[in-house]
């Protein structure tokens, strides 16, 4: 009832996607050697999303050469395959190379743009406030761009699944530059505030395709209505955290798997106005339309974002749902 007033005509194809199989990316491990990989991977006919998103930009820059170089927000060093729009082949298991490091990592390839949007850059202090299971943690170190990144995840179980994703991709030299932590998210101002140049804040929401698939441990089962009802607070309350993590001048990613505007824009929305009038803290919306530019032949978006970009299930490209949104402590 909720999401078809939202989505109007777009709802039941929606609903058909996260009522069917997800669609998977293959994010490529390049702290292991890629050559025989790529080659198997472009034979299945799969393609590197992100570079195909960047060599469109700089074809489209040349024919219009005034226009500004959008391309640049993009990290090239993150490389995730995916088969083409309709294709809805599984990628195989991930093996172990030489050293027993594994070549990729299975994922909602959406789930990389807000790793992309967050745009690290060479030395970058970054912090993963809700980090685990993993997988945006992985692609953060994939940039190889991170100074020192914090992962960070309340849960203990969870970030035990973290230190073995790190285990089973990252070299130990280069997992030094990562601390794990479990504390709470929302207190992360009194550990270290004002010291990131970057943080992502992927919170804990309705997760919307697994809530339609799953009968046991559903957030929307009678029993778990309070903790639903207090999810925007408590996503207000880690999005406060990371903006105050955040340095002058550096940049905050909110993202969600959820389609609900509660969850999406009026997070961010409060969370502009509260930074504004309770902590004199100046936070601009950054526009990433032209993501939906870049990506528009691998995901499917939605047009009505009064504020960042929603990726929308759909049944040939069914990735998502993701929202994200970046934000710039002014």
């Amino acid at each position: 009832m909720n999401y078809s007033l939202q989505l109007k005509e777009l709802w039941p194809s929606v609903r058909a996607g996260l009522l069917c199989e997800q669609k998977y990316g293959a994010l490529l491990n390049n702290f292991c050697p890629l050559d025989h990989i790529t080659q198997e991977l472009e034979l299945l006919n799969a393609t590197d999303f992100v570079s195909e998103a960047c060599k469109k930009a700089q074809r489209s820059q040349g024919k219009a050469k005034m226009s500004p170089p959008r391309h640049a927000s993009i990290s090239s060093n993150i490389k995730c395959y995916t088969f083409p729009r309709g294709d809805i082949t599984r990628f195989r298991p991930a093996r172990p190379d030489i050293l027993g490091l594994l070549n990729y990592y299975l994922m909602d390839a959406a789930s990389l743009l807000p790793v992309l949007a967050l745009n690290v850059q060479p030395d970058d202090f970054v912090l993963d406030l809700c980090a685990a299971p993993g997988g945006k943690t992985l692609a953060l170190l994939q940039t190889g761009a991170c100074g020192h990144l914090a992962a960070n995840d309340i849960s203990i179980c969870r970030t035990k699944r973290l230190r073995q994703i790190l285990y089973n991709y990252i070299p130990t030299e280069i997992r030094e530059v990562v601390s794990v932590t479990s504390y709470d998210g929302r207190d992360w101002e009194q550990l270290g505030g004002g010291t990131f140049h970057k943080v992502l804040v992927d919170v804990p929401c309705t997760t919307d395709r697994h809530s339609v698939m799953e009968e046991d441990n559903n957030i929307f089962h009678k029993r778990r209505t309070k903790e639903r009802q207090m999810l925007p607070m408590l996503q207000l309350q880690l999005l406060m955290a990371g903006i105050l993590a955040t340095k002058p001048g550096g940049k905050v990613v909110y993202s969600t798997c959820s389609l609900s505007p509660l969850q999406n824009e009026h997070v961010i929305e409060r969370a502009v106005e509260i930074a504004e009038t309770q902590f004199n803290i100046s936070v601009h919306v950054e526009d990433l339309s032209h993501f939906r530019t870049l990506f528009q032949d691998t995901f499917s978006f939605f047009s009505d974002c009064r504020l960042g970009e929603l990726v929308l299930p759909h049944l040939t490209a069914n990735f998502g749902p993701m929202y994200f949104c970046k934000l710039c402590r002014v």
